[in-house]
């Protein structure tokens, strides 16, 4: 068959499923590399490549109304000649324009070309992010339209934005999509009727074009929740599929509760909490009973986790069984390492503990391996390299992991393969309300710790605009004098890996001027290499680094005890359940610690939910006023909890679709013959990481 003349075919489902992207007008080998590197292999794979964001093309505002941290239109004319300076390798464009109501400078980075374009002057619309900087606010690599009519088009439009990798334009996405769109026969409807009436459901092919091109934010919102639904509902049919299989595990390991644990409990220098206390007796009466246990601990960023995990570990070691600990980065696989062997040499408990990380020597790793076969091994420590096949264990009785490592079907047969069916413990220090828990978490039993520690310091929050900068920089500056450390968190914003990092940089770079060469500013963003990331957090948390600029990739990371600020910049465009997340990563120490979260909106409805966070450190509360105060335009900004990894669904956002889906979830199970039409592969996947 010659290229392209499936296009002649009687166009059926199958072949969307199926067809290679090469099989579109316009990838090639280099553009076929590219669309692979996202994970893009077929033309449905491409079609359920939804966007992450969308431009929406509103009337220019006149450019004294413009605010820092919001995407506007401004239209004036311009202002002066353009000009370009810098090196070689980070030019920058710049240029003023200018309306009835003020002056804005603009800028463009490795854009020299935009000087010879925009020489004759004149009328010219732009669209981009405002931000501050030294000399004032500026508008940093705006869309251009030139001359100024030409906007017109777009105006009143939502231009959809998708995730890139290097190489790739998101022009050439929206081409690829729009003629897979236009040239296939798209899917059959997988929901009964009844079902789409009764929840008020888009027909799918109208959803999947809906959610890549709508018309307007109606069509948008009618794509997106019916999307959103089926993404909601195959997961948690996978999830009852799980409990059930879960039910059938008979318990091969029953591992009673060893006195050197609780001899080790009553010589703790502090005394459990009594939530930390009932949930540690919840786990052990799992570890002992007929079935396996499946259960999650939900507690708020430090009420004290960690040691009810190290409780179990223990049990399991002690009584001669083996138990792996998973993380979700090398840098915290290591720190739990180093902070578990220290306690047990501190406590005489004698165990052995070793360290299994994708990054160690062969040599090292075959060492390991050598010592987790024979059963020397008793607690292992690491990252998904725990379940690689080359790792065999002696007698592997629990795991314990976390919410970024959902320990799925496929993870229990590799165990299962490997020996027995091991007790599963999760950890979340995401704090979703109770009756979202039960929903997502349906194959776990759930357990809280609601209160933390009595010798934790809770955290100082304040909420400031944009004039308070300098003396939160001051601040910081004396905290640093005293030892201490910072973060500074950007919003993830730009449409390119490139340009996110020039985001961070470029902030990072600006910080280290004001703060003076005896302080170290460095930055993280999440296009950077696993291995960069490590290296950074590891100079960071042996104080080589005083200030860590970062995205929120620093979200999940290591304890640094010795950090007391966390200064996040444009808060309001962040869910208040992600701040809370953030605000976590200080106060984990001795010493006071503070949040500044930094707004440039006016908006009445921002700093009444800032005013939650400055108010109150109670996880629980803060994610249900979360979800009692998301409007709908929330859709249109960034990702906001990141929660599940779900492609379109927010937990907070989307909380009433979620239960719709459980409703609805029962009614599948009633009815069998309705399951025939939702693909098996995706109800797996939507549950495996």
């Amino acid at each position: 068959m010659c290229k392209h003349s499936l296009f002649f075919l009687e166009r059926v489902t199958i072949m969307v499923e199926t067809t290679n992207i090469r099989e579109l007008k316009g990838i090639g080998d280099k553009a076929q590399q590219l669309f692979n590197k996202l994970n893009i292999h077929t033309v449905g794979d491409l079609i359920r490549y939804y966007p992450r964001g969308y431009d929406v093309y509103e009337n220019p505002v006149p450019i004294s109304e413009v605010e820092e941290g919001a995407v506007v239109t401004v239209s004036g004319v311009i202002f002066g000649r353009v000009q370009v300076t810098g090196t070689k390798n980070m030019q920058i464009t710049t240029l003023h324009v200018k309306d009835l109501t003020g002056t804005l400078r603009v800028v463009w980075f490795r854009m020299p070309f935009l000087r010879n374009t925009l020489a004759g002057g004149g009328a010219i619309t732009l669209r981009g992010r405002i931000s501050r900087r030294k000399n004032g606010i500026v508008m940093e690599h705006p869309e251009v339209f030139y001359p100024a009519h030409r906007y017109e088009e777009k105006l009143n439009t939502l231009q959809p934005v998708y995730g890139l990798t290097a190489g790739l334009t998101n022009n050439a996405v929206v081409k690829s999509i729009r003629q897979a769109l236009d040239g296939f026969e798209l899917s059959k409807e997988k929901l009964p009727e009844q079902i789409r009436l009764k929840y008020g459901l888009a027909e799918y092919n109208f959803a999947l074009k809906g959610i890549h091109f709508p018309e307007d934010k109606e069509v948008f919102y009618h794509a997106r929740k019916r999307l959103v639904f089926e993404e909601f509902l195959n997961f948690i049919l996978s999830l009852r599929k799980l409990k059930d299989s879960n039910e059938k595990f008979q318990n091969e390991y029953v591992i009673p509760v060893h006195p050197k644990v609780e001899e080790f409990i009553k010589n703790l220098p502090y005394k459990l909490t009594n939530a930390q206390q009932k949930v540690w007796n919840e786990i052990a009466a799992n570890m002992k009973s007929d079935t396996v246990m499946s259960r999650l601990v939900q507690g708020d960023v430090g009420s004290g986790k960690t040691i009810v995990a190290i409780l179990a570990l223990m049990n399991a070691a002690l009584n001669g069984y083996q138990a792996a600990m998973m993380a979700p980065t090398e840098v915290l696989a290591r720190q739990h390492y180093e902070n578990i062997t220290k306690l047990f040499e501190e406590y005489n408990i004698p165990i052995k503990v070793v360290l299994l990380t994708g990054s160690m020597s062969m040599k090292e790793k075959r060492r390991v391996y050598d010592r987790i076969e024979c059963g020397l091994a008793k607690i292992i420590i690491g990252t998904h390299a725990l379940i690689q096949d080359r790792v065999n264990y002696d007698n592997l009785a629990l795991v314990v992991t976390d919410e970024q490592h959902r320990f799925g079907v496929k993870q229990r047969e590799t165990f299962a393969l490997k020996g027995g069916v091991p007790h599963v413990l999760v950890m979340s220090a995401t704090p979703i309300p109770r009756t979202l828990a039960i929903i997502l978490y349906g194959d776990l039993d759930i357990s809280v710790i609601d209160e933390l520690p009595s010798n934790r310091l809770p955290i100082k929050n304040c909420v400031v605009d944009t004039g308070y900068r300098q003396t939160a920089y001051n601040f910081m500056k004396k905290q640093i004098a005293d030892g201490r450390q910072c973060y500074v968190i950007c919003p993830m914003v730009e449409e390119s890996e490139t340009l996110e990092a020039e985001n961070v940089i470029d902030y990072a770079k600006d910080l280290q001027e004001e703060m003076g060469d005896s302080i170290v500013v460095e930055f993280l963003h999440g296009k950077m290499k696993q291995a960069q990331k490590d290296i950074i957090m590891d100079r960071f948390s042996k104080n080589e680094i005083q200030i860590l600029v970062s995205t929120t990739v620093i979200e999940v990371g290591i304890d640094v005890p010795n950090s007391t600020v966390m200064l996040i910049e444009n808060a309001e465009r962040f869910g208040l359940a992600q701040l809370h997340q953030l605000r976590g990563r200080v106060g984990r120490g001795k010493h006071q610690s503070y949040c500044i979260f930094m707004t440039a909106s006016k908006a009445k409805e921002t700093k009444e939910r800032l005013d939650i966070l400055n108010k109150s450190n109670d996880g629980f509360k803060i994610s249900s006023e979360d979800l009692r105060l998301r409007g709908p335009g929330d859709l249109f900004g960034i990702r906001q909890s990141g929660l599940m990894n779900f492609r379109l669904g927010d937990v907070y956002q989307d909380a009433s679709i979620l239960q719709m889906a459980n409703e609805a979830a029962d009614e599948f199970l009633k009815n069998p013959e309705w399951l025939e039409n939702l693909p098996e592969n995706e109800r797996t996947t939507s549950v495996i990481i």
